[in-house]
């Protein structure tokens, strides 16, 4: 009898650990599922990878605690973080300021110590372009983002409203669009449908894709679901319409381009044409152009030039650059 007992105790303990522990383990699982879905660190099996921006973003305060305290005095925090974003870069804050860091370093110290006496003064000018170099690179890979949301615009407007006019809810026709098209489209709206799913209010939600995506297009698209939300109203119409209007913007713009086109290679030209001049007269009359590096006033004049070439070429992109 006292065995049986003893067998029935060890049991229901076994059992009870079994639950606690399979309880417990489910538990953490889904909290990891969790906290890499808003960090944005995983992709379910079988599913494409996501390349949208995090939910939360994370910094070493530690490591970075010195560059984030500097980036902070300058108030280049925010601004940074909102440049990596439109690019749909994973990088922290603090590597940005650290690679510009090191390209400003290494463009003056190899321009101060490669370049001749006369020469090494272009340190000056060498640095703070090596330095901008990693901003430029960001900066182009948001500019060439947006223009590919851009044209993923129209189509994902269309396929919101098919869906809804096929009985879906609007905030539903957000999620089967994060999976049924590509980056970055997808990704900015997977970002929307999470933070509306995980208790933001849909008018924040949407705020903050029109401040990470500044398109007239998309400030379109959220005062139209704004609007209905409040007043009622056929919105799956009203997209349908934006959609429309976007792409006759589009044919529009690129007819602009096209006429354009000889206004923008004649200030290519032009702005080329003095620094060719320059590399060819240093190969056959050197003595020439050694009087805009040593002599003061030839420098003044060398300097001078230069700044009107870059103000010239200024205002022949302003006149054929044309806003739609």
């Amino acid at each position: 009898m006292t065995l049986v007992i003893f067998i029935f105790v060890a049991v229901v303990l076994a059992t009870a650990g079994g639950y606690f522990l399979l309880n417990s383990r489910l538990r953490r699982s889904d909290l990891d599922s969790i906290k890499s879905r808003l960090l944005g660190t995983t992709a379910p099996a079988g599913k494409r990878q996501n390349t949208a921006p995090a939910l939360m973003q994370t910094e070493d305060a530690k490591k970075d605690r010195m560059v984030l305290e500097v980036l902070r005095r300058f108030q280049l925090r925010n601004r940074l973080q909102h440049l990596l974003e439109q690019a749909g870069l994973h990088w922290p804050v603090a590597r940005l300021a650290r690679l510009a860091a090191a390209g400003l370093l290494f463009g003056f110290a190899a321009a101060w110590y490669l370049l001749p006496p006369p020469l090494d003064r272009l340190a000056f000018f060498t640095g703070p372009l090596c330095g901008a170099l990693p901003l430029l690179y960001v900066w182009r890979k948001g500019r060439k983002r947006l223009r590919k949301f851009e044209e993923q615009f129209p189509d994902g407007l269309e396929f919101v409203a098919r869906a809804m006019r096929a009985g879906h809810a609007f905030s539903v026709s957000l999620e089967m669009l994060h999976r049924e098209f590509d980056e970055p489209l997808a990704g900015e709206f997977r970002r929307t449908f999470d933070e509306q799913n995980l208790g933001l209010p849909l008018e924040v939600a949407l705020e903050k894709l029109a401040a990470r995506i500044p398109l007239l297009d998309v400030q379109f698209f959220v005062s139209a679901v704004l609007l209905q939300k409040r007043t009622g109203g056929n919105l799956a119409e009203v997209l349908e319409k934006l959609a429309y209007l976007i792409r006759e913007r589009f044919k529009l713009r690129g007819r602009i381009r096209a006429i354009s086109a000889h206004g923008r290679m004649t200030g290519t030209v032009l702005s080329l044409i003095p620094a060719s001049v320059a590399v060819l007269m240093f190969y056959v009359n050197p003595q020439y152009i050694m009087f805009f590096l040593h002599d003061p006033t030839g420098q003044w004049m060398m300097g001078s030039s230069i700044a009107l070439q870059f103000v010239g070429y200024a205002v022949i992109k302003k006149i054929v650059s044309i806003e739609v």
